[in-house]
């Protein structure tokens, strides 16, 4: 297609929130420098995007799901004819808003998306998230030049490292400036070290169930905690009487207020929480999910390897490494600070950005690059 003015461009990506947050991102950004030009998502029936898309704002489109098996079996057996299906889905869609550009994020709907983009000859961007590409991206990448990733160690063909595209409010977050307010909204006090635990939405059960076991020794040593359980995971923490709070709350609809009034932070390393913590200069403990095909560790590996983290596996984050390890590092300002710096060095609070740039460079590139294998 020839190069022209970018008037509607399509993003894939759906299921779960590492696919879905930094699409969001990118559409935000599209939208303040372009205004004019529409944005198309496609997704799934049943993913966090159908909540998260509309209230955004944006037209998300329905296609069918394709998941990949990893063994033989019936869904092996089905697996072309559901991708033939979801593609003309997909076809369908990009011809009905004439997509200038398809920029897919992995997961359930890009496979189809990246085909029907190669079939129209339209410009294809590839988003990775994390450290260890997925399936659909290995694919998209040797369909185009255009591919974004967010780690350095990522082996994708044609890959330029842009970092995560991350929601306004942290991309932008001055953490002193806010601290004042994220003491208050969390009942906490400026004397203390604050510890910020979290497993994410869904909770982590090693972390709630060491800390728990800790909770009493954490405030005879001076440290107020701030600790997001999970939906439906929150538990009442034994404290020393008179000592700093234990807050438990199972979530935050303020990530960007938790962020302010931390000090250190004790967290699983999905691809997201460690470009978050690295983009706002939080030292952290990484605890990577023990299932998986590993990609939590090396989401962490760039940032604990430049001395802005530390990297425990689940099964040794016991409460007896809390007493050894955590409380003397959350008792040594000069560590923490010097951590600090360190993931501040390895974060990008302009992904969002530099991956519209890119999107804007397969516009004007005007064609279907890549193997084309």
């Amino acid at each position: 297609m020839s190069a022209g003015p970018l008037r509607s461009v399509v993003l894939a990506g759906g299921g779960s929130a590492g696919h879905v947050s930094p699409l969001l991102a990118l559409a935000d950004c599209l939208r303040r420098r372009l205004p004019e030009t529409a944005v198309t998502v496609l997704g799934t029936a049943d993913g966090l995007e159908q909540r998260l898309v509309p209230a955004r704002g944006y037209d998300l489109r329905e296609i069918p799901k394709v998941a990949f098996p990893r063994r033989p079996g019936g869904a092996l057996v089905r697996l072309p004819q559901s991708l033939r299906g979801a593609h003309r889905a997909a076809r369908a869609v990009l011809d009905e808003v004439h997509a200038d550009v398809v920029v897919g994020f992995g997961g359930y709907v890009s496979t189809p998306a990246y085909l029907a983009a190669r079939g129209r000859r339209t410009p294809i961007v590839v988003h990775e998230q994390n450290a260890r590409p997925g399936l659909a991206n290995r694919l998209g990448a040797r369909m185009t030049r255009h591919v974004a990733t967010t780690f350095p160690s990522t082996a994708l063909p044609h890959a330029t490292t842009v970092g995560m595209p991350l929601r306004r409010e942290i991309a932008t977050l001055d953490r002193a400036a806010l601290r004042g307010e994220a003491l208050e909204h969390f009942g906490l006090q400026d004397r203390h070290p604050t510890l910020l635990v979290t497993g994410g939405s869904l909770g982590a059960q090693r972390l709630n169930t060491s800390f728990a076991e800790r909770a009493t020794a954490l405030g005879r040593a001076g440290v107020q905690v701030l600790h997001l359980s999970g939906l439906g995971k929150g538990f009442e923490p034994v404290t020393a009487p008179g000592g700093p709070r234990y807050v438990v709350r199972e979530y935050a609809d303020r990530m960007d207020l938790a962020y302010a009034v931390a000090d250190l932070v004790v967290a699983r390393s999905g691809a997201g929480t460690v470009c978050e913590l690295t983009a706002v200069g939080l030292p952290a403990v990484y605890v990577p999910l023990p299932v998986g095909n590993g990609e939590q560790r090396l989401n962490a590996a760039d940032v604990v390897a430049a001395g802005g983290g530390l990297l425990v596996d689940d099964s040794a984050f016991t409460p007896e490494w809390i007493t050894a390890e955590l409380l003397p590092l959350l008792q040594d300002r000069v560590r923490l600070e010097a951590m600090g710096k360190a993931a501040a060095g390895q974060g990008h609070r302009d992904a969002d950005e530099r991956l519209a740039d890119l999107v804007l460079l397969a516009a004007a590139d005007g064609e279907v690059g890549g193997d084309r294998a």
